[in-house]
């Protein structure tokens, strides 16, 4: 039989591994959020639920922890959809038809899976900026749909890192409160 005291101290070195297991995947998360097919938020809510997971296993879950693991799983699904309404409505209002749109999402994605995520970032753009001129076929309105894509790609980043940020703040209190 293992005396108290090393059962106790486990139990601390376990508790201390999965916050800075969790702390890490959060933080990476968030970082992530810079590329834009990444899904941080998500990543960020994972590390949430995995946490929720062994905090439950370990009967360790207060109402407060549920009610802080409710919020983070609110805060993930308008992460989620706020990034796409925001860069959708920025190339709207330029009227960049959806198909363009899809069209430069679908070229980032495929450039982030089979090249590295920094081509996929810049593929986006150019992507759009290729299909508009060749749509309009004027230099000057394809620029103007490209930087509308930028300005909705740098609002949905600050919205989506924002909500990282509570997402984060929200778990930091739950785990360490």
């Amino acid at each position: 039989m293992l005396p108290p005291e090393f059962l106790s101290n486990l139990q601390l070195a376990w508790i201390v591994v999965v916050d800075t297991l969790t702390l890490f995947v959060m933080l990476v998360g968030l970082i992530g959020l810079i590329i834009p097919i990444f899904p941080g938020i998500t990543v960020m809510w994972l590390a949430a639920l995995v946490y929720a997971f062994l905090q439950s296993t370990a009967e360790r879950m207060t109402f407060w922890d549920w009610v802080l693991f409710a919020f983070i799983t609110l805060l993930m699904i308008a992460g989620n959809i706020v990034d796409n309404i925001i860069i959708a409505r920025k190339m709207r209002d330029k009227f960049v038809p959806w198909s363009s749109i899809l069209l430069a999402f679908a070229a980032s994605l495929v450039a982030s899976l089979f090249l590295t995520p920094i081509v996929g970032l810049a593929s986006a753009p150019l992507a759009l900026f290729g299909l508009e001129y060749y749509r309009l076929r004027d230099k000057t309105a394809a620029i103007e749909s490209t930087k509308a894509y930028m300005v909705g790609w740098g609002w949905s980043f600050a919205a989506r890192f924002g909500i990282g940020v509570l997402i984060l703040g929200a778990w930091m209190l739950w785990a360490w409160v």
